[in-house]
């Protein structure tokens, strides 16, 4: 059957056969290179034998001539089924044994399919429909592309196939390509492919980056050798060699769009790890620049070219075996194509990838370290390369318009002296690669000199300072003119943002300030940090430079004024440039954040009382957001508590700048307009504190002046009706509101008293607060918070805020401030404030069952969210209010949480007067304002226990699902197993 199957004029090249007939083959496969016993994969004979049995199955007469049927086409793809089975379990096999790596196992799939197409090939074309004498026409030559061309192929990836045909198609060529087409999608093989003409495809390439990439890797597979070798030839004569420059420039532009669509950090914390920035498609971009411009096909031809150093392509191997390693993992563990890291697989990739808990950081923290170092890796390379050869290609930058460099934009491109340093191209350079041995300082000052004149820095120099980070050790730390250099550059007016991010890139900020080090690539496993310790330091940096530019006035404007009447800025940016820089050592960061500002202080150059107010901001800069996000502002021992901590208008002034930068900085939507209310109503009770305009005492007096003013707003109200309603309201609730809500409620308790209405929904949008106020008045009952908060919970609304009042004739006046679950903004849809209002009062009437509704809701939260996991803490706090007993709980977000703790406090007998409702990506924190039944604080420790056990037992998660794992399957022998030979040595990472 064999000898039947071979056709006169027709090569496989690039089959196994090469090895014997040198004819064979016009281009090696580089598949096979390297790859342990290739026949324990997929035997290409075993697996030709097995298609001959097959047709023989369906023929009787193996002479009966071409055969076309479904059935017989079926029993090719079973035979074929078995060996593609048993394949991919022993690749998947010798991955999980970490026999060599991701680097191995992409080789062993592009092998393996090479031989399974080269098999189908063979059968199909000249068994199938064979051409005994072919024509020029009828010979085609079968061409793996894109990342298969270049022999690159994880698990779940596409198949990309060219069919390359002399001129135009004929019949037979399109029967043989239609059958080979359906058999590899019968096999459930992804497969992209383009049946073109050599002419066709020289056309596609100049019009098409993308066709041009593709065709660019290329690798032949089975047909014509002649025929791909001509078009190989015409490929890069006609193509390649005319249009460097343009396909530098379109490929760095695809780049950059690339990254701006996944967010345009290499820091995000779900990182992409193919199309992200830093991942491996920015390595795939910068070997196609280099091989585009240079006859080269590995990584070690950059280095022949001198595009790259040996070290950095040692670098650059290292972080392409590491995250095709990682995607290998990630397709199997997903069992689909997938290329993002989500959080859900982080830990178990982890796991497999062998990263273990440490002191101070877990398994899952310690490997997204070492990717998002590898990112930046990437980011080093692209850098280097990508500017080394858009020099190559001859692209011209064009000069910044600066005032310091008039003049410059006639200058040529020679090199031109600029202070130490010279321009060449519109770049800071260097003068000659031993300049930093000789000037260590300017390895801050190459920064600083390029920011103060809008300047880019040169691939030369950003080379040289590689290879010189050494340097930057005790001795240029030291160095005041270093330090004063590097002050100026994070205090800067403009740029500082870029600059340090700059200086972070190539490794000088992380050794020039070694607390910063420890901190780059830092991640905080979890759902609320978007980005890693570095990036978002850096981004709240950049923050109050935008304030203090006033870019920030629409949507900060409190802190956008207050950052203008600060004195003490140097301190400000230095306590910013500091505040995390102690995370993940295992204690409290703030605490050991302030005494490493108390040493960095003054060796940057600030005097003493600049290091006090930096040491000082870092050590309380939560206090405001804890405040304002998790107590009761209107109470006044808050605000005296929290005055006494800040004891100074400039500190005010300063935390409340810092707080709105930080929570900015922490990622998209982070920041609303409701957190900047708290915010500001903090500041402004607190400063009129401090300036005496603040009553503390005189509660009767307070309580007249807040009648006094909503009478004024009630001119339609008779005296008997103002009375009446003076009546219902105890101090509390007169203390708590503002006039205008006052007079609100006034007319929506009169309105109801008149139609003798039990339940009254109002609802009013917010959009100043990004908030909906939802006032319910009601009869007053025990558990009434709790069934309220289940059908706010029911409708989809998050409830950020309430305050729950009872008047003195037994009715309910509770307000609560309500968020959209899935937008984040108001709860502000007509229809779902129509159903809001319908599910109150089915709550209230008992027929609704909050409980069983929200386990539909929790059926379908992500399942990604699922795997993080919050200890379930009660705090109880005696202290923080005269009035009340404050229990601050804190656990694991899910839909319906607020439900489950209230029916838990009111089970309890407790009074809830207000609550405050904060998210932190998965973590909820709640904070509750409650009395006992006789409207005291909770002081016995019993009752004090018994709420800690049973609220603790509500915040127990019942969602909480395992990561998905795809167990291996069984490793099953095709019909005619390949004896198992000697698997090499475990390799040691």
């Amino acid at each position: 059957m064999l000898e039947r199957l071979k056709i006169a004029g027709v090569s496989a090249f690039g089959s196994d056969a090469a090895a014997t007939d040198p004819a064979a083959t016009a281009v090696p496969a580089p598949a096979a290179a390297g790859v342990a016993d290739p026949d324990a994969i997929l035997d290409p004979r075993a697996l030709a034998e097995d298609l001959a049995a097959a047709l023989e199955a369906g023929t009787g007469d193996a002479e009966s001539g071409p055969i076309d049927d479904a059935a017989v086409r079926g029993r090719l793809v079973a035979a074929a089924r078995a060996h593609l089975e048993h394949g991919r379990a022993e690749i998947r096999r010798r991955f999980l044994e970490d026999l060599g790596g991701g680097d191995a196992c992409v080789a062993q799939q592009s092998l393996m399919m090479d031989r399974l197409i080269r098999g189908l090939a063979e059968v199909v074309a000249e068994r199938l429909s064979p051409a005994y004498n072919p024509t020029v026409g009828e010979r085609f030559a079968l061409v793996a592309v894109g990342g298969y061309g270049r022999g690159e192929l994880a698990p779940m990836s596409d198949v990309d196939l060219l069919f390359l045909l002399p001129y135009k198609r004929t019949p037979r060529v399109e029967q043989v390509v239609e059958t080979l087409l359906y058999a590899l999608w019968d096999l459930g093989l992804k497969v992209g492919h383009a049946v073109r003409s050599a002419d066709e495809c020289l056309r596609a390439a100049r019009g098409d980056v993308t066709i041009r990439t593709s065709l660019l890797e290329s690798r032949p597979l089975w047909g014509d050798a002649a025929l791909y070798d001509e078009f190989r030839r015409r490929f890069f004569k006609e193509v390649v060699a005319t249009t460097g420059t343009e396909f530098v420039e379109a490929k760095l532009a695809e780049r950059d769009d690339r990254h701006r669509k996944l967010g345009d950090s290499r820091y995000v914390l779900e990182p992409n790890i193919k199309d992200g920035k830093g991942g491996l498609r920015d390595l795939q971009t910068l070997f196609w620049l280099g091989k585009y411009l240079h006859p080269l096909d590995d990584v070690d031809g950059l280095v022949r070219e001198g595009v790259l150093l040996r070290d950095e392509a040692e670098r650059f191997l290292k972080a392409q075996s590491f995250l095709r390693t990682l995607r290998c993992h990630l397709h199997y563990l997903t069992g689909r194509a997938e290329e993002r890291l989500t959080f859900d697989v982080q830990s178990e990739i982890g796991r497999r990838m062998g990263y273990t808990d440490h002191a101070g950081a877990s398994g899952v923290e310690r490997f997204m370290k070492h990717y998002f170092l590898i990112a930046k890796d990437v980011g080093g390379l692209t850098r280097i390369i990508c500017a080394a050869l858009e020099a190559e290609s001859k692209r011209k930058p064009s000069l910044p318009s600066i005032p310091a460099l008039k003049g410059l934009a006639r200058l040529s491109r020679a090199r031109q002296p600029l202070d130490g340093f010279v321009l060449e191209g519109g770049r800071l350079d260097i003068p000659d690669d031993k300049h930093f041995r000789k000037q260590p300082v300017d390895l801050i000052r190459l920064f600083h000199m390029a920011a103060a004149n809008g300047l880019d820095i040169h691939p030369n120099a950003i080379k040289a300072m590689t290879r010189s980070l050494r340097l930057v050790g005790p001795k240029l730390r030291a160095d005041p003119e270093a330090n004063r250099l590097f002050l100026e550059i994070l205090c800067a007016s403009k740029g500082a943002e870029a600059t340090l991010r700059r200086m972070n890139e190539a490794g000088v900020l992380g050794r020039f300030v070694p607390d910063f080090g420890r901190v780059v690539a830092q991640m905080q496993y979890d759902m609320y940090h978007v980005y890693t310790v570095d990036e978002h330091t850096l981004f709240a940096i950049g923050i109050l430079h935008r304030m203090a530019a006033g870019e920030l006035a629409d949507s900060l404007p409190l802190a956008t004024d207050l950052i203008r009447q600060i004195d003490s800025r140097r301190a400000l940016f230095v306590a910013m440039f500091c505040h995390d820089i102690c995370k993940g050592r295992g204690g409290d960061h703030s605490v050991l954040g302030a005494k490493v500002v108390r040493k960095l202080g003054p060796r940057l150059g600030l005097d003493e009382a600049e290091t006090e107010t930096a040491e000082w901001l870092v050590r309380w800069h939560l206090l405001m957001s804890d405040t304002a996000l998790k107590r009761d502002i209107e109470d006044d021992k808050t605000v005296q508590d929290f005055v006494a901590r800040v004891e100074s208008p400039e500190r005010l002034r300063l935390l409340l700048v810092l707080t709105v930068a930080d929570i900015s900085a922490v990622g998209p939507g982070r920041w609303n307009a409701w957190k900047g209310t708290l915010l500001g109503q903090l500041y402004t009770r607190a400063k009129d504190l401090m300036s005496g305009g603040f009553e503390s005492g005189g509660r009767d007096r307070r309580v007249a002046a807040a009648q006094e003013a909503v009478r004024a707003l009630l001119p339609d109200f008779t005296e008997a009706e103002f009375e009446d309603f003076l009546a219902k309201g105890y101090p509390p609730y007169w203390l708590s509101l503002d006039a205008e809500t006052h007079a609100r409620h006034a007319r929506l308790v009169r309105e109801a008293a008149r139609a003798e209405r039990t339940l009254t929904v109002d609802t009013r949008v917010d959009p100043d607060r990004a908030i909906t106020e939802v006032t319910i008045h009601t009869h007053d009952h025990p558990g009434l918070f709790s069934r309220l908060a289940g059908a706010i919970a029911v409708c989809g609304g998050t409830i950020v805020d309430a305050k729950i009042f009872t008047q003195t004739d037994g009715m309910a006046l509770d307000v609560f401030g309500v968020q959209d679950a899935a937008t984040g903004g108001a709860f502000a849809a007509p229809d779902k404030l129509a159903r809001l209002s319908a599910t109150v009062e089915r709550s209230l009437q008992g027929r609704l069952k909050p409980l069983k509704e929200l386990a539909d809701r929790r059926a379908a939260y992500p399942s990604r969210l699922r795997v993080f996991k919050v200890p379930p803490r009660v705090v109880i706090d005696n202290e923080a209010s005269r009035t009340h007993t404050v229990v601050e709980v804190n656990g694991r977000d899910r839909p319906g949480l607020l439900y489950d703790i209230t029916r838990a406090l009111s089970a309890l007998g407790l009074q809830i007067a207000s609550a405050k409702i904060s998210t932190y990506g998965e973590r909820a924190v709640d904070v509750f304002y409650v009395k006992d039944v006789f409207g005291l604080k909770i002081g016995h420790e019993t009752k004090l226990a018994q709420i800690r056990r049973q609220v603790t037992a509500a915040l127990t998660d019942p969602d909480c699902a395992p990561v998905p794992r795809t167990p291996a399957p069984p490793i099953r022998p095709p019909r005619r197993a390949p004896p198992r030979r000697r698997q090499p040595a475990r390799l040691k990472r």
